[in-house]
């Protein structure tokens, strides 16, 4: 997942602060990393690559070891349509283009830059070998070893072997990248992620699977021996887990209902389970302020967690500045990124950031500032007996709904005050203020109402923000309900979403009210697809 921030937010590290307001306006997608968060990758938004730093290794990827204070191009990747990039502690560095290409550079002692050498490389170069030109859409990096997901779901692995990282069988180094078949043979993988020494992956149906270091149980499959191929991690039985990180020597895993499970090592209290006891299997945390979970944050070169909560309040704990945080603590933070750039040592961004630079007198920051105020509003929308101010030429060129209203007949002597009460005042709102910013500015639970209505005015983009803050909202008790409503409102998104939730918690769904409510003719659609999917197979 990449976060969006505003080039305000660059201020947290101190290596972008000789950056100039016109290059950062510039700037795309950035990656803050090193051993002392002292080198900068950037991608411009012309496909320009760019890197500043210390050059540790050569991992800026300049064509040599000089360290620069400030932007210098890297020829090889410029206008290859880099999107992201994973890092490991040598440095070494791993390049993903548009394409599905991987390229590689900086230290290469462990044969972690997949080129079949041991030898230090200044410069990118494309991983081409052993991918069977299958396009890539996923890197990870541990210190010293490197994971790469194709699009069809397979891992291959490369790097230093000696904790059985690489997933090969064996605990020899890998100077080339090869597909792990042992544990993983016909999954479909959908992420990757890497310890310091370890490394862990996720199915299509929700399963993780781990190999690697497990001294201090970072694997989570219920022992401290190390494996040399992936291995299941039965804890996790039953629950349908959509993401997975990983820190230096733990574990964080983020289920589809929002719950967070932990284990690895926790001296530093990176589990957030109020001890610094360590957890060789999956242990849920349960925090009664954070409520759902929506995404989370940890990288192998330290000992620090992250979690984005209800409310968008930010959690962190673990090793913080050199204090130990041993449950998640609210932070006055706006991103993830933030507690990694305030907190953890070094600071460094988990994965890449996008950046979109604000520009104080655009076009877009005068449409939000003149919504809903009186001044210049030429159309009052009264809604539940409350006025909301808008501009009747703002409503004709965003919305059809309005074009048809405001046609010929409608003329200036026209009533200067219309009323709707077919929706709440809140929603309401909230649909006219998108049409002024393009953001939704409501509680998910109101998300419906909103579907509702988009679909009426045939707002297309809009009810396809609704389906995401719907998503996210999904539960066991709710997903009955809303599959029936995404079939109503056409949302082949929003059903075919529902329909995955219910099939993966099953036995639970069917016992829901929301469930038995469902009308003969859903309810026969439901169970034959359900059927088709295996559901039903003993």
């Amino acid at each position: 997942m990449t976060n969006i921030m505003a080039s305000v937010d660059l201020k947290n590290w101190p290596i972008l602060s000789l950056l100039n307001r016109e290059f950062i306006s510039e700037i795309h997608t950035i990656l803050v990393f090193g051993l002392l968060g002292n080198e900068v990758l950037i991608v411009t938004k012309d496909g320009k690559v760019y890197a500043l730093g210390s050059n540790t290794s050569g991992c800026l990827g300049t064509g040599d070891t000089h360290s620069t204070l400030y932007p210098v191009k890297i020829e090889a990747l410029t206008l290859k349509g880099v999107k992201t990039f994973a890092f490991g502690v040598g440095p070494h560095v791993l390049a993903l283009t548009n394409k599905g290409e991987v390229y590689s550079w900086g230290h290469n002692g462990y044969c972690e830059l997949g080129n079949g050498s041991s030898n230090q490389n200044p410069l990118p170069s494309k991983v081409a070998s052993n991918f069977e030109d299958k396009p890539i859409v996923a890197i990870a990096c541990g210190s010293h070893h490197s994971l790469a997901l194709t699009e069809d779901g397979e891992v291959y692995g490369w790097g230093q072997n000696t904790c059985g990282q690489v997933g090969s069988g064996i605990s020899t180094n890998q100077n080339t990248p090869r597909k792990i078949n042992s544990g993983l043979a016909g999954k479909k993988i959908i992420q990757i992620s890497c310890g310091q020494t370890s490394s862990v992956a996720v199915t299509n149906n929700g399963e993780v699977y781990a190999w690697g270091n497990n001294s201090v149980g970072q694997l989570g499959v219920g022992t401290y021996i190390n494996q040399l191929s992936p291995q299941k991690v039965t804890g996790l039985t039953g629950i349908v887990i959509a993401k997975v990180v990983c820190g230096y020597s733990h574990t964080m895993a983020l289920s589809d209902e929002g719950d967070v499970y932990v284990w690895g090592g926790n001296g530093y209290g990176q589990l957030g389970l109020g001890t610094k006891s360590n957890a060789c299997q999956p242990v849920k945390l349960t925090i009664g302020d954070m409520g759902r979970v929506s995404d989370i944050a940890a990288i192998h070169c330290n000992h620090i967690s992250a979690a984005l909560a209800e409310g968008g309040k930010i959690y962190m704990w673990g090793q913080c500045r050199g204090q130990t945080v041993t449950t998640p603590t609210v932070t006055p933070l706006l991103h993830l990124h933030d507690v990694l750039a305030c907190y953890s040592t070094p600071s460094v961004m988990h994965e890449p950031l996008v950046l979109y630079a604000e520009d104080e007198t655009s076009i877009l920051d005068c449409l939000k500032q003149a919504f809903d105020d009186s001044t210049h509003s030429d159309l009052t929308i009264q809604v539940q007996g409350k006025p909301i101010y808008v501009h009747k030429a703002v409503l004709k060129i965003r919305c059809q709904y309005f074009r048809s209203m405001f046609q010929e007949h409608w003329t200036e002597n026209n009533q200067s005050v219309i009323v709707h009460d077919e929706f709440s005042y809140d929603v309401y709102r909230s649909f006219l203020k998108y049409l002024y910013t393009d953001q939704v500015d409501l509680p998910p639970e109101n998300a419906l109402e909103l579907m509702y209505l988009a679909n009426a005015y045939f707002e297309t983009q809009l009810k396809g923000k609704c389906v995401q803050m719907i998503k996210r909202g999904i539960t066991i008790n709710n997903v009955a309900f809303l599959y029936k409503t995404a079939i109503e409102y056409s949302s082949k998104e929003l059903e075919d979403f529902c329909f995955k939730f219910a099939l993966n918690h099953m036995t639970a769904v069917i016992q829901t009210s929301h469930f038995s409510k469902l009308d003969e003719a859903t309810l026969k659609t439901f169970i034959t697809k359900a059927a088709h999917a295996g559901a039903f197979k003993t």
